[in-house]
């Protein structure tokens, strides 16, 4: 087997992974991911011991133990491409034999729980509640640069949703990925479940309007209505399709919770997030390393 060009396996020159900056043993089994950087040292704040802080860029990374598991805790940034960043990196400190750039013969499987916040289009469905994700759906467009095939149910789902929400076509052709079913079943016990939609951008993509009219004024209205089978669109946020479909291709598990922070139905924004946001973190560690 040839070793992977330097061009496309990217290392810095102390041998980390580039843009993560890490070194295999600076990784864990267990991962929670989060956009914002701030919420690392939320959840290291709670482990028994850190081994490993590394910074750079908007990747910050914590790993140590907690109740007698190893977990690293690690910030992606906002978006679906940094997501594709992330979870590439982290299959390499895994799955690949940095040294001599050659895959492994043996690949692990990692575990990835996202901690996020989302805005539902749900009005029953309040702020400062959580919701794990059962499947993501893609607006995003990141899973059409890969050789990704969705099975029968998703296939059908996908199919489903663009008759029901009828885009321009000039727009990405939506995706549908489930999550890891076993992962989901040990962290959505006691959480709201739903599709979550996954936009390439806060505003226009989610249907906000400010200055600038979205190309599809009633897209959420259209998501509100969608039904298929016992499945609904719930909610939005920026990195779950691309989580569910990479952690697919590449082997591993991985599962989205987030606390809801606004009601797009109801026109409510969270008066303070902070709180259950810092219980979703202990429900996830516990969960977690259970």
């Amino acid at each position: 087997m040839k070793p992977i060009p330097s061009s496309e396996l990217v290392l810095n020159a102390d041998g980390s992974i580039y843009h993560l900056k890490l070194h295999p043993e600076q990784l864990a089994e267990r991962v929670i991911v989060v956009g914002d950087q701030g919420r690392v040292e939320e959840i290291s704040k709670h482990f028994d011991r850190i081994e490993h802080t590394v910074q750079n860029r908007e990747f910050v990374t914590h790993t140590g133990m907690y109740r007698g598991k190893r977990i690293t805790a690690l910030s992606t940034g906002i978006g679906t491409d940094n997501i594709d960043i992330v979870m590439n990196e982290l299959d390499a400190l895994v799955n690949i034999d940095l040294e001599n750039r050659i895959p492994k013969s043996e690949k692990q499987a990692l575990e990835i729980v996202r901690i996020g916040t989302s805005g539902t289009i749900c009005e029953d469905i309040p702020v400062d509640s959580v919701l794990a994700s059962t499947h993501g759906l893609g607006f995003d467009g990141l899973m059409h640069f890969y050789r990704y095939h969705p099975n029968a149910d998703e296939k059908a789902l996908t199919d489903a949703i663009i008759k029901a929400l009828k885009l321009p076509e000039n727009l990405n052709t939506p995706y549908v990925v489930e999550g890891d079913l076993e992962l989901f079943k040990k962290m959505s016990p006691g959480f709201f479940t739903g599709i979550t939609a996954t936009a390439s951008g806060f505003y226009g993509p989610q249907g906000r309007q400010i200055r600038l009219e979205p190309a599809v004024p009633n897209l959420n209205e259209r998501m509100m209505q969608f039904r298929f089978g016992e499945h609904s669109i719930t909610n939005f946020e920026m990195e779950t399709s691309a989580l569910f479909g990479l952690a697919r291709l590449l082997g591993h598990k991985a599962a989205t919770v987030c606390v809801i922070i606004a009601n797009r139905a109801r026109k409510e924004y969270s008066k303070n997030y902070k709180p259950p946001m810092q219980q979703l973190i202990v429900d996830v560690l516990d969960r977690l390393s259970s």
